[in-house]
């Protein structure tokens, strides 16, 4: 006779509790049972509130999806694995063969590959214009035109897209307008009120804020939409880790405080690099000489965020010695980082367009972003000051 062993270690339900957690519980699990079939019909028909299997849906994406649906003030938002998957999601979700899609030519690289490359495969239409120019979006409308994609502010030369009158042709033309929302973020602008019907966010850059997270978000305004884009985003697995949303709700509660700290350092550090020798060109759209600072005021109101972009004096060796001097500023082709990071459009975003391609965008081999973090200002200044210092001595040999 064996007795029964006594290692044997079996799931049990949660404990029971009269009192809860403060923070978030964190909820890894891949799947969940029903009671019974009847009760999974119940989830699955919506007269009951569950969940069923991870791709589909679970605890730690919905509680960070709805505080940021209470920040663009939307309902019925998606959290998805990346920014590229929340832009996958609204792009496949809501575009057919046959339709055309309309892109802003200074969309993020992987965006502007999904629209060139990528969607074509698929039988889906695609051009770019300049979205900061209301008559040229108009003038690249066809009659199968079902949507356009925009970015309120380009990286990295940030220009501002002429949103209020691209919002109202669109409207008029029965047409759906996504904005990615990522560079300004709910504390400068609420898309849904200025027209769009689509929002996007990369959650990685500064709603997340600590370069420790990969992931997503999108809304529609209509729930038909809202449906087809969930639909798609859990066929194609687009789903983001319980770990990744659990940290991101962490950042959340400090959001504003971060945003606000460093888009004072960013006015700040634009306003000194400007006057620095050997820098060539400086654009944030606070500044009265950014060639879209009555649009930005009009769209901003005084919320410049926490990007700056500036053109050193030469080329690559001089862009070289800059990074090497400032050694204790990460460089690195990410944004909205808690501390301030450096990256070099030639060598990292726009790395895939020849040389005259980006020259035609403004940008050249001495062309850094600045994505302004929360540093004590006064060591920024110096930093910077110290390093375009040094990339004007690696001129000078």
């Amino acid at each position: 006779m064996t007795d029964t062993p006594r290692t044997i270690v079996r799931r049990t339900p949660w404990p029971e509790s009269s009192s809860r957690a403060v923070v978030t519980p964190l909820q890894p699990s891949v799947v969940y049972s029903s009671e019974s079939p009847d009760a999974l019909d119940d989830q699955y028909e919506g007269r009951a509130k569950g969940y069923t299997y991870a791709r589909e849906g679970h605890p730690n994406a919905e509680v960070l999806a709805r505080k940021i649906d209470a920040m663009e003030g939307t309902e019925g938002g998606l959290v998805t694995g990346s920014g590229m998957a929340a832009v996958t999601a609204a792009l496949l979700g809501c575009l057919k063969a046959g339709d055309h899609v309309l892109g802003g030519t200074q969309l993020y690289g992987r965006s502007l590959r999904m629209m060139n490359e990528e969607l074509p495969r698929f039988g889906v239409a695609t051009s770019l214009a300049d979205a900061g120019d209301a008559a040229a979006i108009e003038a690249a409308l066809r009659p199968e035109t079902r949507m356009i994609l925009v970015e309120l502010v380009s990286n990295p030369t940030l220009r501002l897209a002429d949103l209020d009158a691209i919002a109202d042709l669109a409207r008029r033309r029965g047409i759906l307008l996504a904005v990615d929302n990522t560079f300004t973020t709910p504390r400068a602008l609420r898309p849904f009120e200025r027209g769009a019907d689509i929002v996007i966010h990369s959650v990685t850059k500064l709603l997340a804020g600590h370069s420790d997270v990969t992931l997503g978000y999108v809304a529609a305004r209509d729930p038909a939409l809202r449906e087809a884009i969930r639909v798609t985003a859990i066929t194609l697995g687009l789903t983001p880790s319980p770990f990744d949303c659990w940290l991101a709700e962490r950042g959340l509660y400090s959001f504003e405080l971060r945003y606000d700290r460093a888009e004072e350092n960013a006015a700040r550090l634009a306003d000194h690099l400007a006057g620095c020798p050997g820098v060539r060109e400086l654009l944030y759209p606070m500044r009265p000489d950014h060639p879209d600072h009555d649009r930005a005021r009009v769209l901003l109101g005084e919320r410049g965020g926490n990007m700056v972009t500036f053109t050193l004096n030469g080329g690559r060796a001089e862009a070289n010695a800059f990074v090497r001097a400032a050694r204790t500023i990460a460089f690195a082709p990410t944004l909205g980082d808690i501390g301030t990071t450096i990256s070099h459009p030639a060598t990292s975003s726009h790395r895939a367009l020849s040389a005259e391609g980006r020259r035609a965008l403004g940008l050249s081999e001495g062309s850094f972003r600045i994505s302004v973090g929360i540093e004590p200002i006064d060591l920024l200044l110096r930093e910077f000051e110290s390093a375009i210092a040094a990339s004007g001595a690696a001129s000078a040999e």
